[in-house]
């Protein structure tokens, strides 16, 4: 299995690497961007099976990549990852297809709970 972590924050990224490896050891291969058009491009190069998105990156934003990725592959499986928990915010990204939405800090349970959702584990 492939899964993709997006976030400008390296410590982010390392918090939700850290997340996923306690839900599923380490039966993962880990892809790393640092902005929405790392993201796209890893993406098209990768076809991870899950994709945590931030929301707030520079370059490219959460938003306009996870609605490109969806034009690339509607049944792509992205869990956004942020800190803006703004109704406005996770409405727009619901809007977009996006299957789950975990606030920042990123908690395992969380983590855990979809991926066993997804049957991912």
């Amino acid at each position: 299995m492939k899964i993709l972590v997006v976030d400008d924050s390296n410590i982010a990224r390392k918090m939700t690497i850290k997340s996923i490896k306690e839900a599923i050891s380490d039966k993962a291969e880990i892809i790393q961007a640092s902005n929405g058009l790392e993201a796209l491009n890893e993406y098209k190069s990768s076809q991870p099976d899950l994709v945590f998105m931030d929301l707030t990156m520079p370059v490219m934003d959460g938003f306009e990549a996870v609605e490109k990725i969806k034009e690339i592959d509607k049944d792509a499986k992205i869990i956004t990852v942020s800190a803006d928990i703004q109704k406005g915010a996770v409405d727009k990204t619901r809007e977009l297809g996006v299957i789950g939405f975990i606030k920042k800090p990123i908690n395992s349970n969380k983590v855990i709970e979809y991926i066993e959702k997804l049957g991912l584990n």
